[in-house]
């Protein structure tokens, strides 16, 4: 049950309106000690073996717990001393890509005794006498009061956030029961809402596993249910319509290309207004590629730094932990060298080679030339088996499968638009009591 507390204050503060009147608002630095990891993740010979704590522990999770899996480094014996995780801290990211990533937050419960504070990150010890650290946590993850970091980040490609407006940060500080109270209520509400989301991405999970089998049977069975199967004939395919072929993709391609990074000594060729230039982060959507984060201006091309891909084009990444995913592009793009580009001779529609390919992944992965790192350049691309149905029936199937896309879509849209709105509530319901906006009763 939450309601309003009785009496207000103004809070004289760019980050909140009013706070209770009860309420305390203090410089960080005087109710907790942050101080900046410098531990990198090297190892060096005349070093202690430790584990640390890294940026993606600390962005990627609530808390910070003894089961995790910690990289292995080294450190000094004063920086064990100093940096070793301790009961109730809180950790932040300092540095980041990207402003709206300053200040994540996470939450140590209990000391981790050879676990370090990594480079990149800020530990907060609170005063417990005035500051309860998880309390603290909930703070930094309100949007109001996490915002005073973001906007006193550094940096225009990489941002920072220095040490001094970390430890002049504004606290709103209840009492001491107050604080423990709405953790309590936070722990509950949050724990709820997170289920509710973690239900519903398995609902997605869900969804998009019957697309893909329902895509996977269009690009294998054809669209025609009558048709005469021929008996399997490869280790790669069941049974497939009589009249189909199987051809490796050199045979149904005019051309297999990969792409180029522009040198970084160079010129700068990225504009705001280009040509499309697709690493494997972009490979987001089923197979439309339909944005690239970044573009090339035609010097790039001019000058050999790039590669120019025609219109539709398919792109398979060849490399890494994305090896195998597939995309198709409508217009001319490029990409670097960790992705390939297809040009589907008259034999095959591009559309239709992307479908394929995208429920081949587990095939494309066993035709890489690596087991820890998978690989699959130029000529190992123009080997992979394709079935391959006349044009006007992978036309049809094309169009079939954009149905299903489609319908897919819009299912997927809506549970997506319901977990915006739990994460929003939940925003908004950790914002209200962590600026005494509702009195948790």
């Amino acid at each position: 049950m939450t309601t309003a507390y009785e009496d207000y204050r103004d809070a004289n503060s760019r980050w909140v309106d009013r706070v209770p009147a009860h309420w305390r608002i203090e410089r960080l630095k005087f109710v907790a000690r942050p101080q900046a990891s410098n531990v990198d993740k090297h190892s060096k010979d005349d070093e202690i073996p430790v584990r640390l704590c890294n940026y993606t522990d600390v962005y990627n999770n609530a808390q910070i717990t003894a089961d995790m899996y910690f990289m292995e480094a080294t450190a000094t014996e004063t920086e064990i001393g100093k940096f070793t995780l301790t009961d109730d801290e809180v950790i932040i990211t300092k540095d980041s890509e990207s402003w709206d990533d300053i200040a994540v937050p996470t939450h140590v419960p209990k000391a981790i005794e050879g676990v370090l504070c990594g480079y990149h990150l800020t530990q907060i010890r609170p005063d417990k006498d005035q500051l309860d650290g998880r309390y603290l946590y909930y703070q930094l993850c309100s949007a109001a009061l996490n915002r005073q970091f973001q906007v006193k980040a550094n940096g225009v490609t990489r941002f920072g956030l220095p040490a001094y407006h970390i430890d002049n940060a504004e606290t709103l500080l209840p009492r001491l029961d107050e604080q423990r109270a709405i953790v309590a209520f936070l722990d509950a509400q949050t724990a709820r809402i997170d289920t509710l989301v973690s239900h519903k991405k398995r609902l997605i999970d869900n969804i998009e596993e019957l697309f893909i089998a329902q895509v996977t049977r269009a690009v294998t069975k054809g669209v025609n249910p009558a048709a005469a199967l021929s008996n399997p004939r490869t280790e790669w395919f069941d049974a497939f319509p009589e009249h189909w072929e199987i051809k490796r993709l050199r045979y149904v391609t005019k051309y297999v290309t990969t792409g180029i990074t522009p040198p970084s000594s160079g010129p700068d060729y990225f504009v705001d207004d280009g040509t499309p230039w697709f690493t494997p982060g972009d490979f987001k959507n089923f197979i439309w590629l339909d944005a690239a984060n970044k573009r090339l201006d035609e010097a790039a091309f001019s000058e050999g730094a790039a590669k120019r891909f025609p219109a539709r084009s398919v792109l398979l990444v060849g490399i890494g932990a994305t090896l195998g995913k597939v995309g198709f592009c409508p217009h001319e793009c490029s990409s670097n060298q960790q992705v390939n580009a297809i040009v589907c001779s008259s034999e095959m529609i591009p559309e239709y080679l992307a479908l394929y390919l995208t429920t081949r992944r587990a095939m494309v992965r066993t035709l890489s030339n690596a087991s820890t790192l998978g690989i699959i350049n130029q000529e190992r691309t123009k080997q992979i088996p394709c079935l391959v149905p006349p044009v006007e029936e992978q036309r049809e199937i094309i169009d079939q499968c954009k149905a299903i896309e489609d319908a897919h879509i819009k299912k997927r849209d809506t549970i997506l638009r319901a977990i915006d709105q739990l994460l929003e509530y939940r925003s908004a319901i950790i914002t209200a009591a962590v600026t005494g906006q509702i009195k948790v009763v």
